[in-house]
């Protein structure tokens, strides 16, 4: 948020005013045309814009792992071969995002706000489920560019402090919020990545067999989705891979994501398919 600080060099009154712990809240009060639901739409028809597919997500033994393709398309049009989709939310916490690309990244720089806002207010982390609730309103409150073809619906994964293990979440266009257990999958190729996971998900993973699983099903979904993007060894664009412990938030460097590709891609040079059931 920009703010027209006075030559004093002093706060606005605004910053220094008792409020709710929300930002969006202050946001409404202060400066509400800056909230992407306030902005001004065409009367009628569906606004072309990149669009980022796919993002998927599972559980192990001490975390979670959350990825996603580099791929966003225009319609038939690869719009960006490069772009990032997975980003921390705060340090126990990260959202990947699918739907409208330049919307999205927006959303999720302000629920990074709006999570920061509320440790600094109320002095505590929000829990993950608080935090999984408040990227629910903040979808919801995106219906109306939803209806004209401007959607964002995220994953959302973290490491839950008070129960001690890894969750996932997944919402619809409308914000309705759902705990997805061991896996999850969203965006257009969300379908075969899915049907992936299932075939070889099994409890008590390690982290580096479900980062393995992860770019498994981003292999599967980019082979029968057109706007999801496999691994491009050529370019040395990879999947961006995550991981959430007890520890906190973080990515896999590009050496560590590569290697993941590479034993799986020299795999696939002898089953194109990918493996059977079990047998990552």
């Amino acid at each position: 948020m920009e703010a027209n600080f006075p030559s004093t060099g002093r706060l606005p009154a605004a910053f220094l005013t008792p409020g709710s712990s929300s930002f969006m809240d202050f946001l409404g009060v202060h400066r509400p045309e800056m909230l992407p639901r306030n902005r001004q739409l065409p009367a009628q028809g569906v606004i072309e814009a990149p669009h980022g597919t796919t993002i998927v997500a599972a559980t192990f033994t001490g975390g979670v792992v959350l990825a996603g393709d580099r791929r966003a398309t225009m319609g038939n049009v690869i719009a960006q071969r490069d772009i990032e989709k997975v980003f921390p939310a705060d340090e126990y916490s990260a959202v990947g995002i699918a739907g409208t690309a330049g919307l999205a990244v927006e959303m999720v720089k302000l629920f990074q706000l709006e999570l920061e806002h509320f440790e600094k207010v109320e002095g505590v982390s929000l829990s993950l489920e608080g935090k999984a609730n408040r990227l629910s309103t903040m979808i919801r409150s995106n219906l109306g560019m939803a209806m004209q073809g401007l959607a964002v619906v995220p994953l959302f994964a973290g490491w839950d402090v008070d129960r001690q293990k890894g969750r996932i979440f997944s919402y619809d266009v409308t914000g309705g919020r759902s705990e997805e257990h061991g896996y999850a999958a969203t965006g257009s190729g969300s379908l075969f990545a899915r049907g992936a996971l299932k075939k070889l998900f099994r409890e008590n993973l390690t982290e580096e067999q479900a980062a393995t699983l992860v770019v498994q099903a981003l292999y599967d979904a980019a082979d029968d989705d057109s706007a999801t993007g496999g691994p491009d060894l050529a370019r040395r664009i990879y999947p961006i891979v995550t991981v959430i412990t007890d520890e906190g938030f973080r990515k896999l460097t590009d050496a560590e994501a590569a290697e993941v590709v590479r034993a799986i891609h020299e795999r696939r040079l002898e089953e194109p398919d990918g493996p059977r059931a079990g047998l990552l």
